[in-house]
């Protein structure tokens, strides 16, 4: 039953290594979807056929995302090539192809998400330059309410012990999972990178502070 949209940069020099990579079963990676810069759509797998997309990864009670969930790649050469701007004509394709997807199989705003935000300690994609806010406006992801002038203010006041413990508790109602591998250093810091670049783009730091928490417990009520 598919509940989810995982959208994910491809990460790779060039449209053609990407689609190459995709439809090859021997790089044990693939997708439903590729989007390349100037807007077009590939469908590279059937919706109702798994896709090895999302890997490792949990969310909500959901764990290893491939079974309930479509993949979209967007074509970008991604961190460690030269992360780029995404394209125009490639979001308000993707944003097409959300909206006929989300109608299709009645996925709910809240379940449309990064690759970061259901595996933190292994991805970064889409990343920071990916426009969540623009989604959200066409009510296809969940966004906070708050003005963000205003609580950009209160990056600069430390927090206490309980209201770090509320913040976790609320990521965990978003959807987030606590990293349990005791052999990770700094576990915390990939959840916080993670919320960070979806949700608070400008700073992303692995530390909590007031603006975080607003924006939080915010987004719980989406």
């Amino acid at each position: 039953l598919i509940k989810f949209i995982v959208i994910h940069y491809t990460g790779m020099q060039s449209e053609r290594e990407s689609l190459k990579r995709l439809v090859n079963p021997r790089s044990k990676v693939s997708s439903h979807y590729l989007i390349n810069k100037k807007g077009k759509i590939y469908n590279l797998i059937n919706d109702k056929r798994v896709a090895w997309h999302a890997g490792k990864s949990c969310w909500l009670r959901f764990k290893n995302l491939n079974k309930h969930s479509i993949g979209i790649e967007l074509v970008n050469k991604g961190h460690h090539l030269g992360y780029e701007k995404f394209e125009k004509k490639q979001i308000q394709n993707l944003i097409k192809l959300c909206k006929k997807l989300i109608k299709k199989y009645k996925i709910k705003k809240k379940n449309i998400l990064g690759h970061s935000d259901i595996a933190p300690t292994r991805k970064v994609d889409p990343g920071e330059k990916f426009p969540w806010k623009k989604l959200a406006k066409k009510n296809l992801c969940i966004w906070h309410n708050l003005n963000e002038k205003k609580i950009k203010n209160f990056r600069r006041f430390k927090i206490s012990n309980s209201e770090e413990n509320s913040f976790f508790k609320n990521l965990h109602k978003i959807g987030y999972r606590k990293i349990k591998k005791l052999s990770l250093k700094n576990n915390n810091k990939y959840l916080v990178e993670a919320f960070q670049r979806r949700f608070r783009q400008d700073l992303i730091n692995g530390k909590i502070d007031k603006e975080c928490i607003f924006i939080a417990k915010s987004l719980t009520k989406s």
